[in-house]
């Protein structure tokens, strides 16, 4: 396995361009690097026998006590990074450069859902590499196998990431990467075409300036019904969401009536979905299904992200054979074997996986 997953471009940058942030180069391209190297966390590469998600089963197999939490914490949130540049970057003394990340909880709990996913399931693991890159997957597993978090942060921010899409200062020759936002911005924008979806529309009037139009989606956003459906509401939406429709006409001068296709995805049934709950409040979600039909597949719920509005912080739950965790990368104790599946009211997404079974 390659060691050199991120590099800076230039290392002068952190001296002479206090305005800027560290840049990175793609894992398909690395060929201007100017020597700087990737420094693992001090006893994050073990020689283990087992995956981080044996251990977890380990776990729970072995549970016997009413709490139960991982030995040790996963992916605990922040975090601190050091890359050496080598001779060819500063004269002949290496130079270390300290890369702090702040407000990780926007990425944390969806890499965490990821690599539940992606670990479970090898078919799913050669689907979302059609999207993230073959490389991308294979690096992201083996840093979570290897306890390395900081660094599987630093692979997403800088490989999937897009710079305007956090803060970065620089103070002498550290670097500091700060997420705090939204996690739909964060990470589930950042899946490339994996939910992208397409509908078309067509206007019945002549005189329409834009009578045939194309609607592109890569997210899926779904509301809340305006009144109580008679089966459940968030299959419902999702219903709604996919389906054909006729609407009046939005354009500039046009009184014509507006006719949608159903909605597709692009590239067939993604291994997994993930559906945008922040418009939904706790009183709207009295019944979260376990299964979804959706685009002639059956959908299987996964697990979710919470969202703590005071605190401005993401969590996580999953499940794991039957039984559900519960991640925060802020507790000391952040991955709990939970005795009860949990209270799904404070939702920011639900994660589904597509079924065996249509």
């Amino acid at each position: 396995m390659e060691r050199n997953v991120c590099y800076l471009k230039d290392i002068e940058d952190l001296n002479s361009q206090p305005g800027r942030g560290v840049q990175s180069e793609r894992l398909d391209d690395p060929g201007y690097v100017l020597g700087a190297e990737l420094c693992v966390e001090p006893g994050s590469r073990l020689n283990k026998t087992k995956t981080l998600i044996e251990e977890i089963r380990a776990l729970i197999k072995n549970n016997e006590a009413e709490y139960c939490s991982f030995w040790r914490p996963v992916l605990p949130w922040g975090g601190v990074y050091t890359i050496r540049a080598g001779q060819k970057a500063v004269s002949c003394i290496p130079l270390y450069v300290k890369i702090s990340l702040k407000n990780t909880c926007t990425i944390d709990g969806f890499l965490m859902l990821l690599y539940v996913i992606l670990r479970d399931n090898q078919t799913f693991r050669r689907e979302v590499s059609l999207f993230l890159g073959k490389r991308f997957v294979e690096h992201f597993l083996y840093l979570m196998d290897s306890y390395d978090y900081t660094t599987v942060k630093i692979l997403w921010i800088w490989d999937r990431m897009s710079k305007r899409q956090y803060r970065s200062e620089i103070h002498q020759a550290a670097l500091e990467i700060d997420l705090f936002g939204n996690e739909h911005e964060n990470f589930t924008k950042n899946l490339e075409n994996l939910m992208s979806t397409i509908q078309e529309s067509y206007c019945t009037s002549c005189c329409c300036p834009c009578r045939f139009q194309e609607l592109l989606q890569n997210t899926i956003n779904i509301n809340p019904p305006h009144e109580l459906p008679d089966k459940d509401p968030i299959q419902s939406a999702v219903d709604e969401f996919f389906c054909p429709k006729v609407i009046l006409c939005q354009e500039y001068g046009c009184n014509g009536l507006r006719e949608f296709s159903q909605r597709e995805f692009c590239h067939g049934a993604p291994p997994f979905i993930i559906l945008n709950m922040q418009m939904w409040k706790s009183e709207d979600l009295y019944y979260v299904p376990y299964h979804l039909a959706l685009s002639d597949h059956r959908y299987s719920l996964e697990g979710a992200t919470l969202f703590n509005q005071e605190e401005h912080h993401y969590s996580a739950a999953f499940q794991i054979d039957g039984y559900w965790m519960h991640y925060d990368g802020l507790r000391s104790d952040n991955l709990i074997l939970l005795n009860k599946p949990p209270e799904l009211l404070l939702l920011s997404s639900l994660v589904y996986v597509r079924s065996h079974e249509k």
